[in-house]
């Protein structure tokens, strides 16, 4: 983890509403789908797309008699995901059934952990901006089992129901009321997203909804909040909402901003904010009411009778910590520290564990700084341009680190490694092979490079006044010896033979 004295907090986001500032506290129930081929409770398979109901074993579809067998790789990935997130891990936890009706969960019931989670408190920094970061406090995290999903558009008569996902294994991942605006929400929910795609505890699609979100918003007077830190006390805060199932960080932001805005203006004229549960309308922009807010005991949650209290032993968990990756916080900090990366690169470079990985095979052996500019600049570019991600690269890490190892060599100029690149990106290719075969090796000979250089000042008598009079004009002879060499005269050579001819 950073050093939490290694950056400041952001300031809180303010609204002026008609008679004072507002300050937001808002809170997060991330739901991130285990990533496991099997259920949680049953071996039936969790492939996405499949035919309506086709993953569907007997206990998913609550057939009688049928008993819920936990799957161990599923409560491993929980452990691992409450490791990489800094947190403490209960060595004995235990399962609850949550009743109220789904007409998607055949049960009757949800299969859920609120008493014991399997994960306790860790945390989460959030960047946003150099040397700005977030400190998110994560409560907890349980396993639960997901619904499945009611489907009203096909018939005008009826409703259909596909239990695909009916027992697909959940983290409910829980923060704390720490996140003070729209952008810390959206940026909280993609920093935990990377986290979990570098531990490949869940592969974050949200447009599959395997990682959605409920937000919890609330609104308080400024002061009000630091009263609440000092004490933990909730009643400093307001009353809050909850906006269910938010799968894009754009229309988190966007729900987020409307709901508070809409309290503030119910406070400021004299009403009060009753908690409940909302949905966010995407084309009207607004949150509509769904139903009032259940407690704890509105559910009747009690210990599942068909599971025994789950019991793991240190030695295991100590084996999956063993086994974590680099996580992204402690990458980016190297990438800057080794290669001598700005933040920003850093940053680019570490989104997605498959990139970094590609950049330190580029940069093994090269000058960093030149790798990360290739990478991100000409790769990169090149394949959002296409709508291609790293793996569909046609250009391999061995073969960028080639052409960026013939710069720094000084066989090929900027200007020839950008034609080289798009020779290796659209025909493939040794790089090396591809210089020598159609002779694109950079001119280095300084006899050859003078005769050129003599030749276009001998050619420009009236240039050659020009640049006396004025020495930043001295560039075009430059420019132009470049053109004359098809780009394969070394630049900083003629720079230099220019400058001396020119007697400057």
């Amino acid at each position: 983890m950073l050093d939490h004295l290694s950056f400041r907090a952001p300031e809180p986001k303010v609204i002026a509403g008609a008679k004072s500032d507002w300050e937001l506290v808002i809170g997060l129930e991330v739901h991130a789908q285990v990533a496991s081929n099997a259920k949680l409770f049953s071996g039936a398979s969790t492939l996405f797309g499949s035919e309506p109901n086709a993953n569907v074993a007997f206990v998913d579809a609550a057939m009688p008699g049928m008993l819920p067998v936990i799957n161990e790789f599923c409560v491993a990935q929980a452990v691992r995901t409450g490791l990489g997130l800094n947190a403490q891990i209960n060595l004995i936890s235990a399962f609850d059934r949550k009743n109220y009706f789904y007409p998607d969960l055949p049960q009757g019931y949800q299969i859920s952990q609120l008493y014991h989670p399997i994960v306790g408190e860790g945390e989460i920094i959030v960047d946003m901006g150099p040397g700005i970061a977030r400190l998110v406090r994560v409560e907890r995290i349980h396993l639960e089992q997901d619904a499945g999903k009611s489907i009203h558009d096909m018939d005008p008569n009826m409703s259909f129901v596909d239990l695909n996902r009916t027992g697909v294994a959940l983290m409910e991942i829980v923060s704390r009321p720490d996140i003070r605006g729209p952008e810390e929400a959206a940026a909280y929910v993609g920093k935990l997203r990377q986290i979990l795609r570098y531990l490949g505890t869940c592969d974050g699609n949200m447009q599959n909804g395997n990682l959605r979100c409920d937000v919890n918003v609330s609104v308080c007077k400024p002061g009000a909040y630091e009263r609440y830190q000092e004490t933990q006390d909730f009643s400093h805060l307001g009353t809050r909402c909850e906006i269910k199932n938010m799968n894009s960080m754009r229309f988190i932001q966007q729900a987020i901003e409307y709901e508070a805005r809409r309290q503030i203006a119910i406070i400021e004229d004299g009403g009060s904010i009753v908690q409940e549960t909302r949905l966010y309308d995407a084309d009207k922009g607004e949150t509509r009411s769904m139903r009032s807010k259940e407690e704890a005991h509105d559910y009747r949650y009690f210990p599942c009778p068909d599971l025994l209290p789950l019991e793991i032993e240190q030695a295991w968990v100590d084996d999956i910590k063993a086994t974590m990756p680099e996580l992204p916080d402690a990458k980016k900090a190297r990438f800057v520290k080794d290669f001598g990366l700005s933040d920003y690169d850093a940053s680019v470079l570490t989104a997605e564990a498959e990139n970094a990985a590609y950049f330190e095979k580029v940069a093994d052996g090269n000058d960093g700084k030149l790798a990360a500019n290739w990478v991100i600049n000409e790769l990169f570019g090149r394949l959002k341009k296409e709508g291609h991600e790293i793996g569909e690269s046609p250009v391999s890490p061995e073969q960028l680190a080639a052409i960026v190892g013939l710069i720094k060599a000084g066989d090929i100029s900027g200007k020839i490694a950008k034609d080289l690149f798009e020779i290796v990106y659209t025909e493939g290719g040794d790089p090396a092979q591809i210089v020598e075969a159609r002779g694109m090796k950079q001119v280095t000979d300084t006899g050859a490079i003078e005769a050129m250089v003599d030749d276009i000042i001998a050619q420009n008598p009236a240039q050659v006044e020009k640049a006396k009079a004025n020495p930043k004009l001295a560039g075009w002879f430059t420019g132009q010896v470049l053109k004359a060499s098809g780009g394969k005269a070394n630049p900083a050579a003629v720079t230099e033979l220019v400058t001396r001819k020119l007697g400057l």
